[in-house]
């Protein structure tokens, strides 16, 4: 199968994302749509790459949890037989746009025109112990591309987190924002480098992580 312009065909195993691999190796069933409505932790988000434009095939990416509807889902690939019909892998054509990073080696890299970041925090500095670091709403500390290193500033909402299997087979978490290098794009989700957090980050007055309990200051 070939992919059209702006679109990569993919497979995508609808059950990867419900089990869970120890460091022994022992694996378990996990039943992530149960009592859960959150598609981001319940949808498989992990693909293997068919064709697409600057997409090697064979690609292990990640995508948009939604893309595995049937508005996109290929039925008519080849003749199948009653054991392939009720394979768990199917095969879908999907926008590029909701193509997010693809595995290099054991390191996820972002695809065109996205990066990825993590979270800002300042510390609680009093005396009672235990309490939890305060979230910067909409800024992102950058760990790719042309701003990595820098907090920026961004649109509201824009961190925006991918729940999948890790290649230890168990689930690992990326923030992903959308970045257009030397374009001028209406999507684009920053919009000023924060110079003043940077400079905090780097003198141990902030946290970063992605979410309060794993945050840390600079290493």
């Amino acid at each position: 199968m070939l992919a059209v312009e702006g679109r990569v065909v993919i497979s995508v195993d609808l059950e990867s994302k419900n089990s869970h691999t120890f460091s022994d190796g022992t694996k378990i069933r996990l039943e992530r749509e149960y009592n859960n409505l959150n598609q981001r932790e319940t949808k498989p988000v992990n693909a293997t790459v068919i064709d697409g434009e600057d997409i090697q095939s064979g690609s292990q990416i990640l995508i948009h949890p939604n893309v595995t509807h049937d508005t996109y889902k290929i039925f008519d690939r080849t003749r199948l037989s009653g054991e392939v019909e009720s394979s768990d892998v199917k095969y879908f054509s999907v926008p590029m746009e909701k193509c997010y990073a693809w595995l290099d080696g054991e390191t996820w890299k972002p695809l065109k025109n996205f990066d990825f970041g993590l979270r800002v925090y300042r510390p609680y500095e009093g005396f009672i112990e235990g309490i939890e670091p305060t979230l910067i709403p909409d800024v992102l500390y950058v760990t790719t591309g042309e701003f990595k290193g820098l907090v920026v500033q961004t649109l509201k909402s824009c961190d925006y987190e991918i729940i999948f299997q890790g290649t230890n087979g168990q689930e690992d978490r990326i923030i992903r924002f959308r970045h257009f290098p030397y374009e001028d794009n209406e999507r684009e989700e920053v919009i000023a480098v924060r110079n003043d957090l940077t400079d905090l980050y780097n003198n141990g007055k902030l946290l970063i992580g992605l979410s309060p309990s794993t945050a840390k200051p600079i290493q």
